[in-house]
């Protein structure tokens, strides 16, 4: 449901012809990260058995992460953020071997940013079911193959409980900050439900408290194109010599649709075409067309089908009030200040779904509704506009805990 990638993170732009070029012959089968790859500046946290809310059963689950700054002797300046759907751990810092994109977040991580890596220790998890590092549908299972078709089903409240334990691993017993946009959004929320006393800070960012029908159907279209494509033979094509990399492809390409504004697109392309050959008849491409399309093969080649599929349904689990009783009851028993931030012209997490989030949280720093940013960039903004969220992460790490 969202991009991941600092290429995609800019104003939408014309693809050229050399650009279409690096893209030329067929993708990997999967683009995750796999055991004997470079791993970066990854770290690898072993936690043991795990079982999920649907009663399956991990012998062994590992997450991948990344640490920026120093942790402090108690731990104190911890601060946990939880990335967006495609994301990973890599939330700052250049591409290179073991990292095939440059940090999402890398205007808001660092010395004298918003997260000030020179006072906090910034930890960045891959969640539980991604595929950069940490286990996943591409990961190898005890039966020496990759899980494939048999990966179990997660849950956002699974992801949180393994983010936990990572936690636990690191001996931190009270972040000073959990953050999270989109659908780091929805983990970090269940982190503060599931975990109360955890943390001092939260921010709830281009998200929401349930995950709406339209935002369900969304993610339907999105998973039955990976499934639809002949290749994808139920989920296990890891020995295949071609993976399902054009249902893949479309998937990101239906999604980034959801990303921008409709006003940044048809400002950015209007009705441009991509060559001098007419898309009207004469077998040409408008321009948001190759746009769509570059980005999408761009995608295959550092995702896995997969764990899109895993990840998508995951989200589509997100409803604090299941099993937990009404919307202002559950959300009412968050008693930190919390950044609640939106963005005015996201159509995949409308504003009005962090109004919800506001008006039940007692202690939202922007009162009873969210904070807004004014962007052309539709969900996108959240990360394209880096001064603004800056900003308001700068002024909830600020505020007294409660």
């Amino acid at each position: 449901m969202d991009w991941q990638s600092p290429a995609e993170s800019v104003p939408s732009a014309f693809i050229s012809e050399a650009q279409q070029a690096t893209l030329r012959g067929t993708p990997p089968v999967t683009g995750a990260w796999r055991d004997g790859d470079r791993p970066g500046n990854r770290l690898f946290a072993g936690l043991g058995a795990f079982e999920t809310e649907h009663g399956e059963t991990f012998a062994h689950v590992r997450l991948a992460y990344e640490t920026f700054g120093e942790l402090n002797e108690d731990g104190s300046n911890a601060i946990l953020v939880f990335h967006a759907l495609t994301g990973d751990s890599h939330v700052t810092g250049a591409s290179g071997p073991g990292h095939p994109t440059a940090g999402w977040w890398s205007p808001l991580v660092g010395p004298g940013l918003a997260l000030d890596t020179t006072q906090y220790c910034v930890i960045v998890p891959n969640v539980l079911g991604g595929c950069q590092g940490s286990t996943g549908p591409s990961s190898y299972s005890p039966l020496g193959r990759e899980w494939g078709s048999s990966f179990p089903y997660l849950t956002i409240r699974d992801q949180v409980r393994a983010a936990k334990a990572l936690g636990d691993e690191l001996g931190i017993s009270l972040f000073h900050s959990v953050i999270g946009g989109s659908m780091g959004g929805m983990h970090a929320l269940e982190w503060a439900l599931q975990f109360p006393g955890t943390y001092s800070r939260l921010a709830l960012i281009a998200t929401c408290a349930i995950t709406s029908a339209d935002q369900l159907g969304g993610n339907s279209l999105q998973t039955e194109a990976i499934r639809v494509d002949s290749l994808f033979a139920g989920g296990d094509f890891y020995d295949q010599a071609e993976g399902p990399y054009r249902g893949l492809a479309l998937a990101r390409r239906m999604a980034l649709i959801n990303y921008r504004s409709p006003s940044e697109l048809n400002e950015r392309f209007e009705r441009t075409w991509q060559s001098a050959k007419s898309p009207l008849g004469d077998k040409g491409r408008f321009a948001v067309e190759s746009y769509l399309d570059f980005h999408g093969n761009k995608f295959t080649r550092r995702f896995d089908a997969n764990s899109y599929i895993a990840l998508a349904e995951a989200m589509n689990s997100h409803d604090v009030t299941r099993d937990r009783g009404g919307l202002s009851e559950v959300l009412g028993a968050i008693s930190t200040p919390t950044l609640v931030l939106g963005i005015d012209s996201d159509r995949l997490f409308p504003i009005e779904q962090q109004h919800e989030l506001a008006h039940h949280i007692p202690h939202a720093l922007s009162g009873n509704r969210a904070q807004v940013v004014e962007s052309p960039y539709g969900h996108d903004g959240f990360l394209i506009e880096s001064d603004a969220v800056g900003a308001a992460i700068s002024a909830l790490l600020a505020a007294p805990a409660r």
